[in-house]
């Protein structure tokens, strides 16, 4: 027997929500909710009529207790979010965490997700990716965040508010530059939207955008200690791989693959500096 129900919600559109979500929201005791206004309408659409309950981000800790103790009483609860999955950037994990504690059973059934409805449609690669969520409000925290990531060899995924999001693209085009990005907003809406191009492109529009809005971010295709290496002439570049302590032979074949340039045209090069 399944004691408590993670289900996902619709991310706009009414209809993106299963026939056996639907089945288990008209079936549980009662449903914890982030909004039960919002979770109200989206009841109603469906005609289901059950008990809400609050369940949000600043009284989690109180309404897990409260969780539990309708679990304990043998009742079926289900927790929903205003939109997407229960846990991803939103409340949920906590009261999965203690009814898992408490010996109860939990289950979650598939549902509309914005980040891979995003991540899907935003033509960057989506076989190997990271689901970062939002990231940190004061700016100096969020550069932080976005260097973290300079390196990383695949696609991630970032939540951002409209009133952040030209801040966050200009540090990104900064850190970033040419990389691929793309903007998807308002997804399943009716305004629904994808802004694809560079970092530096998309900073440099001065975009006016609302909604909620998702980042894809293409992964690192080359090291930022290679990027640097290139500005510096061949010589010098050649020089760091031997204090790296590589033979002349390997930092040759190292200064050639950095610069994707022949190893006979690093040798001329160096053979005529020394």
């Amino acid at each position: 027997m399944i004691n408590l129900y993670l289900i996902p919600t619709p991310i706009g559109n009414m209809e993106d929500i299963t026939l056996r979500a639907i089945e288990l929201l008209k079936s549980v005791d009662v449903i914890y909710c982030e909004d039960t206004r919002n979770t109200k309408t989206l009841l109603m659409y469906h005609n289901i009529n059950r008990t809400l309950k609050s369940y949000h981000m600043f009284n989690e800790e109180k309404k897990v207790d409260e969780i539990l103790r309708d679990l304990k009483d043998g009742k079926t609860v289900a927790v929903v979010t205003d939109a997407g999955y229960p846990g991803i950037s939103d409340p949920g994990y906590l009261a999965c965490k203690r009814a898992i504690d408490n010996g109860f059973t939990v289950s979650t059934i598939p549902g509309a997700s914005a980040s891979l409805t995003a991540l899907v449609t935003s033509g960057i690669p989506c076989d190997k990716f990271l689901f970062y969520g939002f990231l940190a409000h004061q700016k100096q925290d969020k550069e932080k965040e976005l260097r973290s990531f300079v390196d990383y060899k695949y696609t991630i995924i970032f939540y951002e508010s409209p009133h952040r999001i030209q801040e966050t693209l200009e540090l990104m085009k900064e850190i970033y530059g040419k990389r691929h990005m793309c903007i998807a907003r308002e997804l399943t809406k009716k305004h629904e939207e994808y802004i694809r191009g560079t970092c530096e492109d998309l900073a440099n529009q001065n975009l006016d955008i609302k909604g909620e809005i998702v980042i894809i971010l293409e992964g690192s295709k080359v090291d930022s200690l290679i990027v640097e290496l290139n500005k510096l002439s061949i010589i010098d570049h050649y020089n760091y791989y031997l204090k790296e302590g590589l033979t002349s032979k390997d930092a040759m074949k190292q200064v050639a693959k950095d610069r994707d340039v022949s190893k006979s045209d690093i040798y001329k090069e160096i053979e005529q500096k020394k």
